[in-house]
């Protein structure tokens, strides 16, 4: 490990953040050093100080602590993030024998500077209690290997001799800080003091040095893992072997929507009956999979976290799963509720006594077979960031099982924490969305409409696969939505292939683990009057609308009844099914038989528990920039006929309906998810959006 220390980037921090004093500036700087390698911190993890002077409201220096916000991440981290309290109230704290944890809390934000700060971190007082001026803690990789052993102290003298003291495992909070404080003064030459199984404090009188000898130090941890072990441990190597890449896309493909389903919760809401999902995030990289083919990986996997902060994310052990389970239903559920039998136990043995109701027995993480490693979460974010903290504790793993005996905290030791309030609050609350967890796959989507159902999906909490033909306009829709880049994925494909569809749906598997919603949305044109009708177009309009409609439907039914959990398909149909128009008898008739498509799958599906309903959208034209592209195939014909310009032709449409609005592509997105939402025991409907065409109304 190398410092990333650069003198320039140092100097652009000092002048960005002139404001806020050079101290905080260069702590600003050396954070989001820290916070960029994941082999140190991850996702809000560790934290970091600098004591400084702040000025009271006379205008008078005061000595305050600026401090890293509980759950900030320390990759982004802003002068913001790194609340103000001062230091002198705090460090009177130190001559109590005791300190409860809400009267902590009272202390350190009764110094706040500012009321409106985010809550200090945790560790607030340990950082008071030294004395130097920036202190650094991390949870880095390489200190975790050496700590999670059976004589950790043994592996710590033998990396760094006397320069490291060690401490063992100390709930966070007060009695780590006095901890801390009182090893340091019993060594004040030490460059570092290393918590077992937490993380590591380094600290200075500058921001460079406090950095640098975490780099420095966690250096050495990695030289001396090396040393020992002479490269990557054999659970990373591939012995027995893991399924070869390819394979391990396409069994993932089979695979999630699989355990997706069996993580499900069904539970009653004021409507009904409601499932609660969860988004994948699926991680297959060959020392992963090797790692997962392991004959130690059960094992493994049934421990406890490398360190106990990772049990927010992740809950303590992950699920494995061999090939079989994975992909049969009735075996993946039963390995599931194993799960949930065992976190039940644990839960009364540990847990119960400290006040709080139980969270979700449910794994997070999945570890399969030979393929690699899924997390599964409520929403995209979630899962993402459980994937990441998975992907280092098997690594870590394996390198602490190499080097001696894997040994984390106990399942009493690491209850405290996983149930610990100020712990827990770091994750903050959000109200669910609606479609919150679950996934929906549009087609069409680079069309007006298309943009407008992807608009209104992701404003509900969905997860969207947005795919299309023409990859050009996709990706003009999929940049319109930069606050949901997390939650989309796109691909591209001819929809009258079956082979296209098929791996567009296991691509929308592996990106997001499954599917809930399908929307098939994709369209085409052609105006001709029936005497003159080429049959080449007639039979390619049928193709695109009709035919792809039903290989979308088909491969939607393989998913659907995998994952167990029910579902909604919206077809989108047109206003023309009811109410066809002259020289629209290619587009009128492929229509209506998608109409009927949709309703035998109303018919069909209901078996597994799916919703099967349409719309029938008219007069939509989208904006500038996302135009509908069947307007631009027959409105220049439209305008002809009347007399029209483009601004005419609008109105037009708008005076026939009797609303007389314009139809906005989003108004058929917010149509979707209504029965999406599934508020309403609703199978087989079409729900016109058209603005009143009495002559289109359903019959």
């Amino acid at each position: 490990m190398h410092s990333q220390w650069q003198d320039a980037e140092a100097r652009e921090f000092v002048r960005r953040y002139e404001a806020h004093g050079e101290a905080v500036a260069l702590r600003v700087y050396t954070s989001r050093l820290l916070g960029r390698d994941p082999t140190l911190v991850l996702h809000g993890g560790g934290n970091t100080s600098v004591k400084t002077t702040w000025p009271d409201l006379f205008g008078r220096a005061i000595d305050v602590l600026c401090v890293k916000g509980s759950g900030s991440d320390l990759a982004v981290v802003e002068p913001a993030g790194l609340p103000a309290v001062r230091l002198q109230p705090l460090r009177e704290l130190r001559q109590l024998d005791r300190l409860s944890d809400q009267a902590m809390v009272s202390a350190v934000r009764g110094a706040l500077s500012d009321s409106r700060a985010p809550n200090p971190s945790v560790e607030t007082l340990l950082h008071a209690f030294l004395p130097h001026r920036y202190v650094d803690h991390t949870h880095a990789d390489a200190i975790l290997a050496l700590t999670d052993q059976p004589d950790p102290a043994a592996h710590v003298r033998a990396a760094f001799g006397d320069e490291v003291v060690m401490l063992p495992w100390i709930m966070p909070g007060f009695p780590l800080a006095k901890a801390v404080a009182d090893a340091f003064e019993r060594a004040p030459n030490c460059r570092g003091i290393v918590l077992a199984k937490h993380g590591l404090f380094t600290f200075g009188d500058d921001a460079r040095t406090s950095y640098e000898r975490t780099i420095e130090l966690v250096d050495r941890a990695e030289r001396y893992l090396q040393q020992r072990l002479g490269g990557t441990p054999a659970l990373l190597l591939g012995d027995p072997a893991p399924l070869p890449a390819a394979e391990r896309d396409a069994f993932l493909a089979q695979a999630l929507p699989v355990v997706r389903g069996a993580l499900a919760v069904e539970s009653e809401v004021r409507w009904g009956a409601h499932w609660h999902r969860v988004v994948a995030e699926a991680r297959t990289a060959a020392d992963l999979a090797a790692f997962a083919a392991h004959g130690s990986a059960r094992a493994l996997c049934a421990s406890n976290p490398i360190t106990p902060d990772h049990v927010l994310r992740t809950k303590g052990h992950y699920l494995w799963l061999d090939r079989r389970a994975a992909i049969d239903p009735e075996h993946c559920r039963r390995e599931v509720a194993a799960y949930a039998a065992h976190y039940r136990r644990y839960y009364e043995a540990h847990a119960s006594a400290l006040g709080s109701a139980m969270l979700s027995p449910l794994p997070v993480v999945v570890v399969i077979e030979g393929v690699g490693v899924a997390a599964f979460a409520a929403t995209r974010k979630a899962a993402v960031i459980a994937a990441d903290i998975a992907e280092h504790t098997l690594r870590v793993k394996a390198t602490a099982h190499a080097l001696g005996t894997y040994v984390p905290l106990s399942d009493a030791e690491l209850a405290e924490m996983e149930y610990w309030p100020l712990e827990r609050n770091k994750l903050g609350q959000a109200d669910a969305q609606v479609l919150q967890g679950q996934v929906a796959l549009v087609t069409g989507a680079a069309g007006a409409i298309g943009n407008g159902i992807v608009e209104a999906l992701f404003a509900a909490g969905a997860c969207v696969y947005a795919t299309d033909i023409d990859a050009e306009r996709l990706a003009v829709v999929a940049n319109r939505e930069p606050a949901f880049q997390d939650r989309l994925c796109t691909g591209t494909a001819d929809l009258r292939d079956p082979a296209a569809v098929s791996a567009l749906f296991a691509d929308c598997c592996r990106r997001f683990g499954g599917v809930d919603i399908v929307v098939p949305n994709a369209g085409i044109a052609y105006v001709s009057k029936l005497e003159a009708m080429d049959p080449a177009r007639f039979a390619r309009v049928l193709e695109v609308n009709t035919t792809a409609t039903m290989l979308v439907l088909k491969e939607a039914a393989r998913v659907l009844k995998a994952q167990r959990t029910g579902g909604s398909i919206v077809v989108q149909a047109s206003k023309n099914v009811f109410a066809p128009g002259a020289g629209f008898g290619a587009y009128s008739a492929s229509k209506a038989a998608a109409l009927q498509l949709m309703r035998i799958a109303a018919l069909e599906f209901a078996e597994f528990g799916v919703r099967v309903n349409a719309i029938n959208a008219d007069a939509v034209f989208g904006d500038d920039e996302v135009p509908s592209q069947l307007w631009e195939q027959v409105g220049p014909e439209r305008m002809q006929a009347r007399g029209l310009d483009a601004a005419g032709l609008r109105d037009y449409y708008r005076q026939r309906s009797l609303l007389k609005v314009p139809v906005r592509p989003r108004a058929v997105g917010e149509a979707v998810v209504f029965f999406a939402s599934q508020r309403t025991p609703t199978t087989g409907a079409v729900l016109p959006v058209d603005g009143g065409i009495p002559e289109a109304f359903p019959r």
